[in-house]
């Protein structure tokens, strides 16, 4: 699938505001695809850290009082994470909202189609970078075999490199893989 054919089947409206009822909190990643045969971006976090430990995650992170939306967060994170910078006019849609079972984030994912980036260097939130061919990869989504990972929703995997991708960030895949099938 090239990088033409997955823009007009991604693209979608942005709004970048969720409205926050006070008992959510609020985050955003940005989906980056690029590339002739199309690779995306994930990254691994350093076992320290307070949230999502050791998981396979998208580049993009909370709320900042100081951001003006959703957008403006997943697009400072991966600037700031994976040493990315992509324009709000590189961002192509979003998908849907999903919550994070551990931590009570509802996170907005955006989209961008890229035919290519610059190399990437992680900073402290970063453990490692991924550059993950896409089609193989989609392929790989089995669903979650761990019961009390189906509190929310349907959960789902998927694997890269022996590394199980479950959570917020296999649900996201999951929505890429319906809208590619649509």
């Amino acid at each position: 699938m090239d990088l033409k054919l997955l823009k007009s089947s991604l693209s979608s409206k942005i709004n970048p505001v969720l409205e926050n009822n006070g008992s959510n909190k609020l985050a955003s990643i940005l989906v980056v695809i690029y590339g002739k045969e199309p690779l995306i971006v994930m990254t691994e976090k350093p076992e320290h850290l307070k949230f999502h430990a050791g998981e396979i995650s998208f580049p993009g992170g909370k709320l900042d009082p100081s951001d003006s939306d959703l957008l403006e967060t997943a697009l400072r994170e991966t600037q700031e994470e994976i040493g990315l910078s992509i324009s709000k006019n590189q961002v192509i849609g979003q998908l849907k909202p999903v919550m994070t079972l551990n931590s009570g984030f509802t996170i907005l994912p955006f989209v961008s189609i890229v035919d290519e980036i610059a190399s990437l260097s992680a900073n402290s939130e970063v453990k490692t970078i991924f550059h993950i061919p896409l089609m193989p990869f989609l392929k790989t989504m089995t669903n979650d075999p761990n019961p009390s990972h189906n509190i929310i929703q349907e959960m789902y995997t998927f694997e890269f490199e022996n590394k199980i991708v479950w959570g917020a960030s296999a649900r996201i895949l999951k929505q890429i893989v319906n809208r590619l099938n649509s």
